[in-house]
C-alpha cells in the first residue's frame, strides 16, 4: 500500500512510519521538517509542508490508498497561554482544512482519511462511561476536538471513508507521558495526581498503532473510534500499578492546587480529570488488544 503519513516525527507517526516501512508499504511523508524526518525515515518520499500556511500539493494526494493525518501542536508542554491556545487551534483545525482542501482537489483522492482526534472530545465527565456515541464536552479541547473532526469529514465529499483516531494517553517510552511520570517513581516519591479519582484512559503505543493500521484495511470502520485499552483505570490506580512494576512506593500525592499553580487550566484539563472511555467499535470491528490490561502494558514498557 502507498500512505501518506502527516505528523511523521511525532511518537505516534514516527512508530507508525517505521511499522509501516518495515512491513515494505511506501510511505509519502509531509513535514515541516523534512529533514528532521529524514533522520528516522530514511526510506520514506518527503515532502514539504506547513500545515498552517496553505495546503500541499494536490498532486500528493493522487492515487494513495490512505492518509494518516496527525500533524498538531502538543497539548502538554506548559500552560495555555493565548497564545499557545492558539496555536494548539491553528494547527489542528487550519492543518485539517488544508488537508481536506487537497484531498477535495484531488484527481485521485485516497480511499481513506483517518484523521486524529483525542478523548478529550467528551470533556471531563466523572465515572461516566463513553462510548463513539456520547456527547462532547464543552471545555477548550472539546472544542478543539470537535472543530478539528469537522473538517476531516469534509473529505467524505470526495467519496473518501473517514475514520477519527479518538486516541488516550499513550503509553510508550519514547515520549508522551510515561517518560515524565517515571523519575519521581524511581526516586520513591511518585503517587497519584490530586484526588487520584480522575480515570485514565490509557493505551499501549504497539496497540495505538497496530489499531491504526487495523483501521485502514476494515471498510466498514468510520467515524470516530475510540482508540484505548478496554480496561480505564483512575489516576490513583494506575500509580499503584506502577510503583508495583518498579517496585517503587506510590504514596506522596501531589496536590491539586500546586498543579494549578503551575500549569494553570492545562492541570486543569488534562491532569486533574479525566474520562472514562470503552474502545466499543474498534473492538466489535473484530480488533484484539495485545494489551488489554494495565500490568501487562507497563511490564512490556519497563525493565
Amino acid at each position: 500500500m502507498r500512505i501518506g503519513v502527516t505528523g511523521a516525527t511525532g511518537l505516534i507517526g514516527s512508530a507508525l512510519c517505521q511499522s509501516l516501512i518495515r512491513d515494505n508499504h511506501e510511505v509519502l511523508v509531509l513535514a515541516r521538517n523534512p529533514e528532521k524526518a529524514r533522520q528516522n525515515l530514511s526510506t520514506a518520499e518527503l515532502i514539504t509542508w506547513e500545515a498552517t500556511s496553505g495546503p500541499p500539493p494536490e498532486q500528493s494526494m493522487d492515487g494513495l490508498d490512505a492518509v494518516v493525518h496527525l500533524a498538531g501542536e502538543a497539548i502538554a508542554e506548559g500552560r495555555w497561554t493565548a497564545e499557545r491556545k492558539r496555536a494548539i487551534h491553528e494547527s489542528r483545525v487550519t492543518g485539517t482544512r488544508n488537508l481536506v482542501h487537497a484531498i477535495l482537489r484531488s484527481n485521485n483522492p485516497p480511499k481513506v482519511l483517518l484523521s486524529g482526534s483525542a478523548i478529550g472530545y467528551y470533556g471531563p465527565r466523572g465515572d461516566q462511561l463513553l462510548e463513539e456515541t456520547s456527547s462532547p464536552g464543552k471545555d477548550f479541547l472539546a472544542e478543539i476536538c470537535q472543530q478539528w473532526e469537522s473538517e476531516a469529514m469534509r473529505a467524505r465529499e470526495s467519496g473518501v471513508r473517514v475514520v477519527l483516531l479518538r486516541t488516550g494517553l499513550v503509553l510508550s517510552t519514547q515520549g508522551g507521558a510515561l517518560p515524565r511520570i517515571l523519575p519521581p517513581f524511581q526516586m520513591f516519591v511518585g503517587g497519584p495526581l490530586g484526588s487520584g479519582k480522575q480515570w485514565m484512559s490509557w493505551i499501549h503505543i504497539q496497540d495505538e498503532i497496530e489499531a491504526i493500521r487495523y483501521a485502514v484495511t476494515k471498510d466498514e470502520i468510520e467515524g470516530p473510534i475510540n482508540l484505548v485499552a478496554p480496561n480505564p483505570v483512575t489516576n490513583r490506580e494506575f500509580s499503584r500499578e506502577l510503583g508495583r512494576v518498579l517496585g517503587r512506593p506510590a504514596f506522596f500525592r501531589v496536590p491539586g492546587f500546586a498543579l494549578r499553580l503551575l500549569f494553570g487550566e492545562m492541570a486543569e484539563s488534562l491532569l486533574l480529570q479525566g474520562q472514562r472511555v470503552l474502545s466499543k467499535k474498534l473492538q466489535q470491528a473484530g480488533y484484539k488488544f495485545r494489551f488489554p490490561q494495565l500490568n501487562g502494558a507497563l511490564l512490556d514498557l519497563i525493565d
